[in-house]
């Protein structure tokens, strides 16, 4: 299951809350967050804070956790950008402030969706003789992983890590021919 960890300072004291992909009591599969016991899933008291202030959620399609802003008079403040209107995604090390509460995405922990392997499209034209070919180590080449966010290229060893630049899930990347010099 795929869990995100929100942690801030609450009366000199350092708590944390985890959001989970579907959490079944929510309908909404939404974790709510503001100073209102009722509507929301985590409370902050401080009044600042708006009674139903924000909502994350994990959006699978897109394979990441979101912050949606619920208040139009009390935006949140993302990064230090203010979240005026529609959603923004979440990344370990993102601050949040809320009023004058600073919430800090502690941690996220993403599952690998199962993937299938196929295989590089066969050549049309007809390829050298076997005694001509490089092997991939020959040429200094070899096969990786092209991020479906930001298109770099990751080695095969963190399809289960993901990106190292943008932290997306490699499980739906494409496999291509890795040059030398490239990571």
């Amino acid at each position: 299951m795929n869990q995100l960890t929100l942690q801030w300072v609450e009366a000199g004291q350092v708590k944390t809350y985890t959001v989970a992909e579907q959490q079944s009591s929510q309908p909404s599969r939404s974790t709510r967050i503001g100073r209102d016991p009722v509507r929301c899933n985590l409370v902050l008291t401080h009044p600042t804070v708006s009674g139903l202030h924000v909502e994350i959620f994990y959006d699978p399609q897109r394979g990441g956790f979101y912050l949606r802003n619920l208040r139009d008079s009390n935006p949140p403040v993302v990064d230090r950008q203010k979240l005026t209107e529609g959603d923004v995604m979440l990344r370990q090390g993102t601050s949040i402030y809320l009023g004058q509460v600073e919430l800090q995405v502690a941690a996220i922990a993403t599952r690998v969706a199962n993937t299938v392997v196929v295989p590089p499209p066969v050549a049309t034209i007809a390829p050298a003789p076997l005694a001509e070919q490089p092997t991939a180590s020959q040429a200094g080449s070899a096969y990786g992983l092209r991020c479906p966010r930001c298109h770099q290229i990751s080695l095969y060893e963190r399809l289960s890590l993901g990106c190292p630049w943008c932290g997306t899930s490699l499980a739906a990347a494409v496999s291509v021919l890795m040059v030398p010099g490239e990571k």
